[in-house]
């Protein structure tokens, strides 16, 4: 069917053409749901969805029902995961495709499965991958300005996650649960989409007393007390998020603390690389100013050589100011490099960044490797140099994403938190711990 798409592109006029888009996805989706005869009707299934968070709840979210005793799947940005069988997400995509959702349902079911927990991006609804799933339930984190050139507009952005919330409206499941981040603004579009489904909301106020350390996070939900080895106010939301659904399942506190123990950390998500060395290095996901802004103040006392690029050329450029501002306020010396440029010039990206950074010292290398190389290195010479030990150096924009993108979508395979314990090694550290 693709093949098909790709050559009617050839022939057949653009206006047209996109015009027919809908009906062939949704014919697509279709065939895909038939193939496979329907087997989210068969499984508790599960979608997150938001612009921030969605791996991370989605990760805690299976860590608590693991430890509820469950068999989960999970279909991810991180990782396709059925039962004890897990495999990382090579796609490029959290969604990949309609038949290949709808076959990764159908082998949850074979196996047996209590829940599946998908993963679900706007990008996703553009082309009805969640058509034809029998949503159980949905959990709504938030919203802020995301590909807002692929979409069209902020307002054709959120449509297209309330496309969701829609989809559960419809579902033929009995029992229908939606939980929102109360404490974001466009929550109540959400609760409005899905009038029959149950509602619960959670927000940062059910968390208080809460404090934050470079150890993790403590706070007290439900009068009861919980501590996670997973750092920043977000991650609280993305915990509370999580729980509020497993309430709705019967799940006691006992029994999420127990998972959150388990879970010390998501890969390329506050991920702390170690190899021995006296400074801290993390990969992050980060890619929005809002994400960037709120890891950087996950770790208020560390100096802070920062790594960043902007991810995907094309679009979201009103991103690069916004960021590139965003470190200088934070970061105590600055690396700009190559992130995903795409068909764009990697080097116009990095120098829209770079012409407002003004009060910081401020290192643009291109070449993704050696930027990291630097950072490590120069982490090394300043804790030698003052002994501090509040130095970290932190790497955003790539996450667990497995490579970097270039002209006619070609692609280097890349792993930040592989490229930097490689380059730790390189400068004399051992391995990781």
């Amino acid at each position: 069917m693709e093949v098909l798409l790709n050559a009617l592109k050839k022939i057949i006029p653009k206006r047209l053409l996109e015009s027919l888009r809908p009906i062939y996805h949704y014919k697509l989706a279709m065939l895909a749901a038939i193939a496979y005869r329907f087997p989210s009707r068969k499984i508790f299934v599960v979608g997150v969805t938001g612009t921030k968070g969605k791996s991370s709840t989605v990760e805690i979210l299976n860590a608590i029902l693991e430890a509820a005793g469950k068999k989960t799947a999970v279909a991810g940005t991180i990782r396709f995961k059925i039962g004890k069988e897990s495999r990382p997400n090579l796609y490029k995509m959290t969604v990949p495709g309609r038949f290949f959702v709808q076959r990764f349902l159908r082998q949850a079911v074979n196996a047996k499965c209590d829940y599946a927990i998908l993963e679900m991006t706007s990008e996703a609804t553009k082309q009805f991958r969640h058509r034809f799933i029998s949503f159980d339930a949905l959990l709504y984190l938030n919203l802020a300005p995301e590909h807002i050139e692929s979409h069209g507009s902020y307002e054709k952005y959120l449509n297209a996650k309330l496309s969701l919330t829609r989809a559960l409206e419809t579902s033929p499941k009995r029992r229908k649960i939606l939980v929102v981040n109360g404490d974001d603004k466009e929550h109540r579009k959400f609760l409005a989409a899905a009038p029959s489904a149950e509602h619960h909301s959670f927000s940062m106020k059910e968390a208080e007393p809460y404090t934050l350390n470079d150890q993790g996070v403590r706070f007290t939900w439900n009068g009861e007390s919980f501590g996670s080895k997973l750092q920043g106010v977000f991650n609280i939301m993305n915990i509370l998020a999580a729980a509020t659904f497993a309430k709705t399942q019967g799940i006691n506190g006992k029994t999420i603390q127990s998972a959150l123990e388990r879970l010390s950390e998501i890969p390329g998500r506050v991920q702390k690389i170690s190899a021995g060395q006296n400074f801290e290095v993390i990969v992050d996901y980060a890619h929005t100013p809002d994400s960037l802004e709120k890891l950087y103040q996950a770790f208020p006392s560390q100096n802070k050589i920062c790594i960043l690029g902007n991810t995907g050329g094309g679009r979201d450029t009103w991103k690069r100011p916004a960021m590139a501002k965003i470190a200088e306020s934070y970061c105590n010396h600055i690396i700009l490099t190559n992130e995903d440029p795409y068909d764009e010039d990697p080097r116009a990206i990095v120098d829209a960044m770079a012409k407002v950074i003004k009060a910081k010292p401020l290192e643009i290398i291109m070449d993704r490797r050696e930027a990291i190389r630097r950072a490590v290195e120069l982490a090394r010479t300043l804790r030698q140099a003052q002994g501090n030990d509040d130095l970290a150096v932190i790497i955003t924009g790539k996450g667990t994403d497995p490579y970097i993108m270039g002209p006619n979508n070609t692609k280097v395979s890349w792993s930040d938190a592989e490229v930097a314990r490689e380059e730790l090694h390189n400068i004399g550290f051992g391995e990781e711990k």
